[in-house]
């Protein structure tokens, strides 16, 4: 199997201003001269899902989850970019990960946090949230913290100029590469159920 792992770099929160998307364009170019991975940019503001469970659901609701589960298991593994709200991740990306469940089975999934401690809390509570998905949370993870946060939204710098958050960025895409593609043969070969 010769196929690159197709990786969805997921921004997890939709609000106005969010330092989610500095985050995922520069993991996304961090990674674009690889060739153990094909990135894309998969962006909850896409994919305005209704409540999880709500019972007034409307047929766009409907064509908006079908659309999500359908990129979703397109992709071999994900990188989640996620805030850190309250110790935990945002209430916008815990909805979409309900709305999807096979499609997840035997996948990847790596984290950039960020906030007071980088995301330390909120990519842990989302590693036993993947857990219970059936996706192979990777140990390595980037972890941006409040100095390269406020450099970066107040004081002109880019995150590449942090050579701790580069390397960091680089453990996580080995790490990842090699997860997406052992999983990806294990799916093939052996199905994912």
């Amino acid at each position: 199997m010769s196929e690159t792992p197709k990786i969805g770099i997921v921004i997890g929160t939709i609000r106005e201003g969010r330092f989610g998307e500095v985050a995922a364009r520069w993991i996304f170019e961090r990674a674009a001269g690889r060739t153990d991975l094909a990135l894309e940019v998969v962006d909850l503001r896409d994919y305005p899902l209704p409540l999880y469970g709500a019972r007034d659901s409307s047929p766009a609701d409907t064509a908006v989850v079908a659309r999500w589960q359908q990129k979703l298991a397109a992709l071999d593994g994900y990188i989640f970019v996620t805030a850190e709200y309250n110790h935990s991740v945002s209430g916008v990306l815990k909805n979409a990960l309900d709305h999807a469940y096979a499609e997840y089975c035997r996948k990847p999934a790596a984290f950039v946090g960020y906030g007071g401690v980088g995301g330390a809390r909120a990519i842990e509570q989302l590693r036993l949230i993947c857990v219970e998905f059936q996706m192979a949370p990777t140990r390595h993870a980037v972890h941006i913290g409040m100095e390269p946060y406020r450099a970066v939204t107040s004081e002109g710098k880019r995150l590449a100029d942090f050579d701790h958050l580069n390397r960091s960025a680089e453990t996580l895409l080995d790490d990842l590469a090699w997860w997406a593609s052992t999983l990806k043969v294990g799916r093939v070969e052996r199905g994912a159920a």
